[in-house]
C-alpha cells in the first residue's frame, strides 16, 4: 500500500535554525540526516510527522577531527567518511571496520553514524562498538547542552533517550590507549543480508605481567540496546588473561542477555552464540589483533 502524506521540508542553513525548526513543532518533526531509515518509515506510514528537517545544509557538523584524546564525528559524517577516516583507521580500527560492514556501499555512502544511534535498530553494528568505547552523544535542544553515554541514549527497541527537539550534533569517542586492542566480531546467519544476529565488541588491554588492565566488552544485535555488564568487566581488573576467564564472562553475558527472537535467531541460539563470541573476541585481543571481522 502506498502512503500519501503532507508534509513541510524545511531545510535550516545553520545548525541554531535546525533546532529552532525542531522545537517550533512541538517535538513532533523529525530531524533527517543519510534518510536510510527515515525515508523508509515514511513511506510505510509508520511515522507521520508534521516536518522533517534536513540538515545537510547545516555546514561544518559532517567533520571527524582528533581533539585532546578525543574523535569527534560531526551528525553528517557518514558510515563511509568514517570507516574510510585515516584518523579513525589510526586511533579505534574497531569503529572503521565495524563501519565498513553495514549493509553496502550505496547504504554506507549516505547513512550517518548519528543517525543510526538515533534510529536505535537493535540489529545495527556501530552502537555496540560506540558503547565498548565509552563513546558519548552531544545533544542540543532549545533550552541547552548535554552529553550522554551511548549506553544510555539507546533505551531500547527503536527507543532512546532523546528528549523532543533534541537533536545529537555530534559523537565524541575516547581513544583508548595505544597498547588496548579493539575487535569486533559480526556474526550473521542468513546470506541473504548484511544485519547482524550477534556483535560482540571488545576493547583489552593487558600490563607487562599479562594481567588485564583495562576490559570493555559490548554486545549488540542480541538483545533490544547494547549490553555491558560494567561490575564484571571492574571484576576482572588484575586476573590473568586467560581462555576459561574470557570463557566466563561469554557465559555472564549470555545470561544476563535478555534476547530476541526474530528471523535471524532465536533467543536461545543468540545466548549460546553470545557465549561463544565473547569468548573469540577477547581470545583474538589477547593475541594483539585490532579491528573488525564478519562471521
Amino acid at each position: 500500500m502506498r502512503v500519501v502524506m503532507s508534509l513541510e521540508i524545511v531545510k535550516p542553513a545553520s545548525m541554531g535554525e535546525a533546532i529552532e525548526a525542531l522545537g517550533r513543532y512541538g517535538g513532533e518533526a523529525r530531524p533527517i540526516a543519510g534518510g536510510t531509515a527515515l525515508v523508509l518509515m515514511l513511506r510505510q506510514g509508520l511515522v507521520a510527522p508534521p516536518a522533517v528537517v534536513r540538515l545537510d545544509g547545516v555546514p561544518g557538523i559532517s567533520s571527524i577531527a582528533v581533539d585532546d584524546g578525543l574523535i569527534r564525528i560531526g551528525a553528517m559524517a557518514t558510515l563511509r567518511q568514517v570507516g574510510e577516516s585515516a584518523e579513525v583507521r589510526a586511533r579505534l580500527p574497531i569503529l572503521a571496520g565495524a563501519c565498513g560492514l553495514v549493509g553496502n556501499v550505496r547504504v554506507r555512502n549516505a547513512a550517518t553514524l548519528a543517525g543510526c544511534l538515533c534510529e536505535a535498530d537493535y540489529a545495527s553494528d556501530p552502537p555496540a562498538v560506540l558503547a565498548a568505547l565509552d563513546a558519548r552523544a552531544r545533544l542540543e535542544r532549545s533550552g541547552g547542552t548535554r552529553e550522554l553515554p551511548v549506553l544510555d541514549l539507546i533505551t531500547g527497541f527503536y527507543e532512546t533517550a532523546l528528549m523532543p527537539g533534541e537533536l545529537v550534533t555530534e559523537i565524541l569517542v575516547p581513544v583508548p590507549p595505544v597498547d588496548a586492542h579493539q575487535v569486533y566480531l559480526k556474526f550473521s546467519t542468513r546470506s541473504s543480508e548484511d544485519r547482524p544476529c550477534v556483535g560482540v565488541s571488545a576493547v583489552l588491554q593487558l600490563d607487562q605481567d599479562h594481567r588485564i588492565a583495562d576490559l570493555r566488552v559490548a554486545v549488540g544485535a542480541a538483545t533490544e540496546r547494547p549490553l555491558r555488564l560494567l561490575e564484571v568487566e571492574q571484576a576482572t581488573l588484575g586476573e590473568p588473561a586467560a581462555g576459561d576467564l574470557f570463557a566466563a564472562i561469554g557465559e555472564g553475558l549470555a545470561e544476563a542477555a535478555d534476547t530476541i527472537n526474530d528471523v535471524r535467531g532465536s533467543a536461545a541460539y543468540r545466548k549460546r552464540m553470545i557465549a561463544v563470541f565473547v569468548r573469540r573476541a577477547l581470545e583474538q585481543a589477547a593475541r594483539g589483533e585490532s579491528g573488525a571481522w564478519r562471521s
